[in-house]
């Protein structure tokens, strides 16, 4: 190990809407955090991010913003972004004075200009080198499929603010579809539903809670009824309601059919070969979304193949990731090319 190795490390960054995580090279994964920052209104300084900052989300006073740089699995706020990077990097090399090699993981579907402001962040954040790879890409990888393989597999990755389909052949994207449907939007519809038929206003919180607890695709053996707690809108006191399983599923029902319609246009556009493989292998789901009650017998009933719930869902993407970083002459041609202007 020369002296330049000592003080750099290669790292991996999941850079998600709702968590980032980070692997470093020979380490594995060292963070796992939300996606959030908390910082001052007035000098833009960070004072908290990840789980300190998601505790204050919803209680912040008017000196203090609490926000998610990462909008629908791409940087929305440049420069929040970049201090969350560097301050997440900063946090876990322990040692080493800067990262030569960064692999983020982008959604499929990025713009050339999307691209492009990842990469400078991660620059900015220290990086000498920055290679980007498809989500749907790196969690075939993180799960173990042999991606070089003359063999289709599809992958649907369902995130914060993105859900990924993907057809892998042959190190590549053979066939894609990404659609801005997935966590994120499902703790909206919640918080839509409290508000239009129970008149109760409900924080992101409380209903990204409601969706892990009682959330589901398909009924459940056994509903179940919980108490909810938020703003009467009529009054503007605080208030409890009672709704059960049933409830919930249908308002998350308008995103689940969404991203099962995606997965079907994604079939319809399969070359026959690969279309045969999926049947035979089954399809693969990561990603926080892939955590829904019943969202693998869902698809299985509407498409009619084999759907596995993989392990460790959430770390699928940022193992992918590891990997590549780990070993990046052999996995060269699974990387995103670089276009520059």
């Amino acid at each position: 190990m020369g002296l330049l190795d000592f003080f750099s490390a290669d790292i991996a960054i999941d850079l998600g809407t709702a968590n980032t995580l980070i692997y470093i090279k020979g380490k594995g994964i060292v963070l796992n955090e939300p996606s959030i920052v908390a910082f001052d209104k007035n000098s833009k300084r960070i004072i908290a991010l990840g789980n300190k900052a998601k505790e204050m989300q919803g209680r912040e006073h008017k000196e203090i913003k609490v926000t998610r740089p990462m909008r629908d699995g791409v940087i929305a706020d440049f420069e929040i972004a970049e201090g969350m990077i560097r301050a997440f990097i900063k946090r876990v090399r322990a040692g080493a004075f800067s990262s030569r090699r960064i692999v983020v993981a982008v959604p499929s579907g990025v713009t050339e200009v999307e691209k492009r402001a990842v990469r400078d962040s991660a620059e900015h954040a220290g990086a000498k080198e920055v290679h980007l790879v498809a989500e749907p890409m790196a969690a075939a990888i993180g799960i173990g499929i042999d991606v070089e393989a003359p063999v289709g597999n599809m992958i649907i990755d369902i995130g914060g603010g993105t859900t990924e389909i993907a057809v892998i052949a042959l190190s590549g994207i053979v066939n894609e579809e990404s659609i801005r449907i997935a966590g994120d939007e499902m703790n909206y519809a919640i918080m839509q539903f409290f508000k239009k038929n129970h008149n109760i206003l409900i924080g992101e919180r409380t209903a990204e809670a409601i969706k892990c607890e009682v959330g589901s695709a398909v009924p459940l053996k056994e509903e179940i009824t919980i108490q909810v707690k938020g703003r009467d809108l009529v009054g503007g006191i605080p208030k409890t309601t009672e709704v059960s399983s049933v409830e919930i599923r249908e308002a998350l029902n308008e995103s689940v059919v969404q991203i099962v319609e995606a997965v079907r246009q994604t079939l319809e556009r399969t070359p026959p070969e690969l279309s045969a493989d999926i049947l035979d292998r089954g399809v693969m789901v990561t990603g926080g979304g892939a955590l829904l009650k019943g969202l693998d017998e869902r698809i299985r009933m509407e498409t009619s193949l084999p759907v596995h719930i993989a392990e460790d869902p959430l770390t699928a993407v940022v193992r992918g990731a590891g990997k590549i970083i780990e070993n990046l002459n052999h996995y060269s041609k699974v990387l995103i090319r670089n276009r520059r202007y």
